[in-house]
């Protein structure tokens, strides 16, 4: 397999940022070739209505068409991009996405924050030798901070919580210098926020465990940048592997919130944007090292933006060693979601089996649909289920909100709406234009695999109606010049009519036959079924 140019945009709450990749499948690893990076300032919304500002969205918009023209010239042959915390809280946040869209042709995915962590593990994870040793990595962002708990198998814990360098500036630091008075609060209001994490990440720490600390972005990258100029005189180059003793980044803290925002400017290592947010990010990274009982730190330069590219080479099959757990992250989040609302797992692998059964048969027949939309059907009809956790009244309904709002690591925001809008139509109404979630999917196409997935659930369904697995398989077989397609049912036990599964079968088909412009007729065969 030949070398790929590859480049992966992170738009964050204070800075966008790119890196553009040659990735060699044959090791299988990646060779940064170049970077980019602008301090955009998202973070700083309406302070009415939380909307992203017209002057933030320009920027923005700016330092999307540089990154774009930059990864164009090194023929770049994809543009990987995702958005994270200020995009996602701002009520303008998916205008501005298909804005992006519009202008630039850039895809851009909205992520969780667990999303975004387990990413950042696996950008750490790309530059940092774990041996056995578990890893503690805290990555602080302009609208949040990330604590994770790792190890070279896997996350054990993710999270990600609302205190970010630029977010606390604007809604904490008044005086300048900051008074002691707003620094006790500041301090106060970390440590609350970040307790919880912290006491999940002790939890998930086994007797004698020794963590090494790992510190990723641009607060804990500069705060190490000051420390050398201090200690070395020099800046490392790379910064990569470089270690801060706790009691020096208390002194850093002390010394820089003791500064004016002019007398920081006169910092060298300290940038105009960042002496502006410097002080909260420091304190985050020194209340976060206290509470964990951290004597230390290590600076990894990798974290989102390298993470996007593992995390891409993963879903391509390009790492199945070291990261094998990785790649089945999905998969295995699905399940994880579906024991949590008690789904029945062996009724849920049959209806998904059905499923992807009709989807293989009818691929380039009937749909254009490929591997991605195969797995978003796999999870809905895994998950379609679940609302019967909240009632059985109208449960497709609750399964929607359930899966909409469910930590699913692995998918992205639309990926979980699509999921969700799939599992929520398999059974009673198709979907209308006055259903809101339905209407709000960002394209066309998009409603158009949802009406079609969906439709192949509802067959999946009703192909488990006494949820015993009384159909062992089943096969289509389409005829084009009569527009017609025979569904072949093979019972599990010899003689058994499945006379229930037909009936229910026959109310499920209309949506099918209604979005696919075809006749559905299904017939018992008790041949044995044909290979498929």
């Amino acid at each position: 397999m030949n070398q790929q140019i590859i480049a992966a945009i992170d738009i964050g709450t204070n800075s966008i940022h790119m890196v553009i990749v040659r990735i060699d499948p044959s090791l299988p690893a990646f060779t940064v070739i170049a970077k980019e990076k602008a301090t955009v300032r998202l973070g700083d919304r309406d302070l009415a209505t939380g909307k992203l500002t017209p002057e933030a969205i320009k920027r923005s918009l700016d330092t999307l068409k540089r990154c774009q023209e930059l990864a164009t010239s090194l023929q770049a042959e994809q543009i990987i991009a995702v958005a994270t915390s200020a995009t996602r809280e701002a009520p303008n946040g998916g205008d501005f996405l298909r804005q992006i869209e519009a202008e630039l042709g850039i895809v851009v995915n909205l992520i969780s924050g667990k999303e975004e962590a387990r990413r950042i593990y696996l950008g750490v994870l790309s530059g940092m030798d774990f041996n056995e040793q578990p890893h503690i990595i805290i990555d602080i962002g302009g609208g949040s901070t990330e604590l994770i708990l790792a190890d070279i198998h896997e996350p054990r814990f993710l999270s990600s919580t609302k205190i970010g360098a630029v977010r606390l500036a604007k809604e904490f630091v008044t005086t300048d210098p900051i008074s002691d008075s707003e620094l006790k609060v500041l301090r106060a209001y970390i440590k609350g926020m970040l307790e919880r994490p912290v006491d999940e990440i002790w939890h998930n720490l086994q007797l004698n465990e020794v963590p090494r600390t790992i510190g990723t972005s641009g607060t804990i990258e500069t705060i190490a940048i000051l420390h050398a100029k201090d200690e070395l005189g020099i800046v490392p180059d790379p910064l990569n592997g470089y270690e801060i003793a706790y009691k020096d980044i208390e002194k850093i803290v002390k010394k820089l919130a003791k500064m004016s925002y002019k007398e920081r400017l006169e910092v060298s290592g300290l940038s105009e944007k960042r002496a502006e947010i410097i002080v909260p990010g420091a304190v985050i990274l020194l209340e976060a090292m206290t509470l964990l009982k951290l004597n230390s730190i290590t600076i990894c330069e990798r974290s989102l933006r390298e993470g996007m590219i593992v995390d891409w080479m993963l879903t391509r099959g390009l790492i199945s060693s070291r990261l094998r757990y990785q790649n089945e992250v999905k998969n295995r989040n699905v399940i994880k979601i579906a024991q949590k609302y008690h789904v029945d797992l062996d009724y849920g692998h049959r209806v998904a089996k059905f499923a992807l059964s009709i989807f293989d048969q009818l691929q380039g027949l009937l749909h254009s649909w490929h591997e991605a939309e195969r797995e978003l059907l796999w999870s809905a009809a895994m998950l379609h289920n679940c609302g019967v956790y909240v009632s059985h009244s109208s449960h497709h309904k609750h399964s929607y909100y359930l899966i909409r709002n469910a930590e699913l690591l692995g998918f992205t925001e639309l990926e979980l709406e699509l999921i969700a809008n799939i599992a929520r139509y398999h059974r009673r109404s198709k979907p209308k234009k006055k259903h809101e979630p339905y209407q709000k999917l960002p394209h066309k196409d998009y409603q158009l695999m949802v009406r079609q997935l969906s439709a192949i659930l509802r067959l999946a369904v009703a192909l488990d109606r006494r949820n015993k697995g009384a159909i062992a398989s089943v096969n289509c077989q389409y005829d084009e010049n009569n527009r017609s397609l025979d569904f072949q049912i093979h019972p599990t036990e010899i003689g058994d009519q499945c006379s229930l599964e037909l009936w229910n079968l026959s109310y499920k088909k209309e949506a099918f036959e209604e979005e696919f412009g075809v006749e559905l007729v299904a017939t018992i065969s008790h041949r044995l079924p044909v290979a498929q």
